[in-house]
């Protein structure tokens, strides 16, 4: 390992600060669109629910196979005169990044074949720039600092970071964007999507700013990506499987409730407004859990943290589920109460892939971080890709019209109140199946697993 000559200043708080602001920049573009680009095309280019649908589930797919090949290319090529390994992959895609946040919502007149070509272009163009952001950002911990407590805290500052935005700026979407009529104001879509993108920017040049890369590793010149070992080695790793499980069943309710939301908040309560204060009433949520989930994980594991807020998840949802919740108000407070049971998994899933890297030193000898992270990224993409092809399948077999100023039939306003509450049970359901049936790390095999490494890693500084 080389530092390059640069001077290398210890870690601290200024590289949290830069992880919270690399989440953020990422966030701005990736949960807005997740969230509104469906409803974009529905709504205002008139695209068709089931032709979205088609679209999702091809481009999502290719996405989720191109994430171990753009992450592979840190690893056979470095960027500039630096020697940072991923900074310098960070600022190359983070302008395309910003461009096509704008293009997905730009308000075009193109009509027919022209008009779904358009929006093919504009999300696989979309997919491919956040690929190329999000890999090396996800992977540049283990070049930050090779100290297990540091990178903690770079996974704590990371999750902040996504926190912000949907709790901040996403809040204010459905305020800005839909009129007091709960109609849509597409060039307010677009202004918005301008003001986001460069956010983004900015906030990825403080990360790239505020956080160094300390450790770096000579590559030889032509040398190829070792995939395969890696793979190899996944397989064999019961945690990671558990987790890719888990995490398919999250991203049905990131991807497929935040999509969802805007077709339930208007068609069936005639209220988009509440879409901004279910996500404000979250903010107190979290600073009530924030100290209170690290407590509960000395105690008892992260495992059973998990699980028993899990339970009390898919019971909440149920209830909404199985009991059609007429008043607006009733519904937000039972959707904030089934939140709590997300609250634990999204807080701890960082630190659970830490683990889960760990797992496959403790078992196999040796680290492939990058790699072992890009196949996590693969279980995101598969699950977000199933909730929005699903969604927008769904969409269309309940009967919902594309258009902005279509009355939906009374059949298919019940559909999406039905489909809406369908995707967090679904959810709370594979996270069950995930952590409690296939992950397999309790509290006391995790700190066996750490006493041992630590005492190999001890072993090996003294030879």
């Amino acid at each position: 390992m080389t530092t390059k000559g640069k001077k290398i200043r210890k870690f601290g708080v200024r590289d949290e600060i830069g992880y919270v602001f690399g989440d953020m920049a990422g966030s701005f573009v990736n949960l807005f669109v997740d969230a509104y680009f469906l409803t974009f095309c529905t709504y205002v280019l008139g695209v068709e629910a089931s032709w979205m649908a088609t679209l999702f589930l091809a481009a999502r797919l290719f996405d989720a196979v191109n994430d171990p090949i753009i992450g592979s290319f840190p690893d056979r090529w470095t960027l500039g005169k630096s020697g940072d390994k991923f900074k310098p992959w960070i600022k190359l895609f983070m302008i395309p990044l910003a461009l096509s946040g704008v293009l997905c919502f730009f308000g075009v007149t193109f009509q027919g074949a022209a008009l779904h070509a358009w929006v093919a272009f504009v999300y696989i163009f979309y997919g491919m720039s956040y690929t190329g952001t999000s890999m090396p950002f996800g992977a540049m911990a283990n070049v930050v600092s090779d100290d297990p407590i540091d990178r903690s805290k770079l996974s704590r500052a990371r999750s902040i970071g996504g926190t912000i935005v949907g709790m901040t700026a996403l809040t204010m979407v459905p305020v800005i964007c839909f009129d007091s009529e709960s109609n849509i104001m597409p060039e307010r879509f677009t202004m918005v999507a301008v003001v986001f993108s460069a956010l983004s920017v900015i906030s990825y040049l403080v990360l790239c700013r505020c956080t160094q890369e300390r450790i770096h590793v000579e590559v030889k010149e032509g040398e190829k990506f070792e995939f395969k070992k890696a793979l190899s080695a996944a397989f064999k790793n019961r945690p990671l499987l558990g987790v890719m499980f888990a995490t398919i069943g999250s991203m049905l309710s990131i991807t497929g409730s935040s999509q969802l939301n805007s077709y339930l908040f208007k068609e069936v309560y005639h209220r988009t407004d509440a879409i901004a204060v279910l996500s404000l009433a979250t903010i107190p949520m979290m600073f009530v859990t924030f100290p209170l989930i690290p407590r509960l994980v000395k105690r008892f594991g992260k495992r059973r943290v998990i699980l028993v807020s899990t339970v009390w998840g898919v019971a909440i949802s149920a209830v909404k589920l199985l009991i059609r919740i007429e008043n607006v108000y009733v519904y937000l407070a039972l959707n904030l109460l089934a939140q709590l049971g997300q609250v634990a998994f999204a807080m701890l899933i960082w630190a659970l892939v830490s683990d889960c890297l760990d797992y496959s030193e403790w078992k196999n000898n040796f680290r492939s971080d990058g790699s072992m992270y890009s196949l996590y990224t693969f279980s995101r993409k598969i699950g977000s890709t199933a909730a929005s092809a699903g969604v927008a399948a769904g969409l269309s077999f309940i009967g919902y019209v594309s258009g902005s100023n279509v009355v939906q039939s009374e059949a298919a306003v019940t559909g999406i109140y039905y489909l809406c509450n369908l995707v967090p049970v679904l959810t709370f359901a594979l996270e069950l199946i995930g952590i409690g049936l296939i992950f397999n790390l309790d509290l006391k095999t995790t700190n066996q697993m750490y006493e041992e490494l630590s005492r190999r890693r001890e072993e090996y500084e003294k030879n």
